[in-house]
């Protein structure tokens, strides 16, 4: 049985048999220095056959899902699965972080078939209905994790920063955070239902995991937020012209008047 390879900012890890290979702060794979990050978090390792991916953590969950988003799983301290899909896609946050790494396994056991068209700008995948402003949320908040050249780390934007990029209101992008989430937990969706104790930053990083490993969202979706903005600044130029039109003075070319005016066909 062939070992894993793990692909991480575009750098390949190889895993040896018979060896657990943790993935962490302080471990095989140093993912960052980030203090929220346990020191070991993940581990990849073979028992009965199979290599298996195990949270040894005892605060942090992970997203793993397939290729094609279509599987996914939450796996939370102390659960672990095992490897039985060529290439997996493992998520997960810490403080204001999201990272990402992949594995790639020669056997497969299961495949899944592509039955989900995914189109830019659309607002329906799969069970999941957007509004075209929770999109544009979505988006906003995932913009960092999705405009990466390889995957890695990128930062969850805070809300008054991800309101502003939208040219929102705070209580507006609460609001519509509310929806989009109470949306996705209706369906199944772990880690979004906010509730005491539970930390703003902890959600917004739960509702990316799950869009862009889901591929509800991808790099595709990226021009929505420049055309929101082109959009909304247009808008706000033909206002102020309006405005400014309302109050002006209207000059209307007395000069060419004149040069009309009898006096310019008197005979010599």
């Amino acid at each position: 049985m062939k070992a894993p390879r793990v692909e991480f900012c575009g750098e390949w890890y190889d895993i040896t048999p018979g060896q657990p290979f943790f993935v962490g702060r302080e471990s095989d794979l140093i993912i960052d220095e980030n203090p929220f990050l346990h020191r070991r978090f993940l581990s990849i390792s073979d028992e009965n056959g199979l290599w298996w991916l195990s949270n040894v953590g005892n605060l942090l969950s992970a997203t793993v899902t397939d290729t094609t988003g279509q599987v996914q799983a939450w796996l939370a301290p102390g659960a672990r699965l095992p490897i039985v899909f060529p290439e997996l896609t493992v998520m997960f946050s810490a403080g204001s972080t999201t990272y990402e790494f992949t594995i790639h396994a020669e056997a497969e056991y299961f495949g899944t078939n592509d039955m989900t068209a995914l189109s830019a700008g659309t607002t329906t995948v799969g069970p999941v209905h957007l509004t075209s402003s929770q999109r544009l949320l979505i988006v906003a908040l995932a913009e960092n994790v999705l405009r990466q050249d390889f995957p890695g780390r990128g930062e969850i934007p805070a809300s008054v920063d991800a309101a502003a990029r939208l040219g929102w209101t705070q209580t507006a992008f609460n609001r519509k955070l509310d929806n989009v989430c109470d949306k996705l937990d209706r369906i199944g969706v772990r880690g979004l239902r906010g509730g005491r104790g539970k930390l703003a930053t902890g959600r917004r990083a739960r509702l990316v995991e799950y869009a862009v490993s889901s591929r509800l969202v991808d790099a595709n979706d990226l021009v929505l937020l420049d055309r929101e903005k082109f959009e909304r600044e247009s808008a706000e130029a033909a206002k102020a012209t309006s405005d400014n039109g309302d109050t002006g003075i209207v000059h209307t070319g007395s000069a060419a008047a004149e040069d009309s005016s009898p006096r310019a066909l008197t005979r010599p």
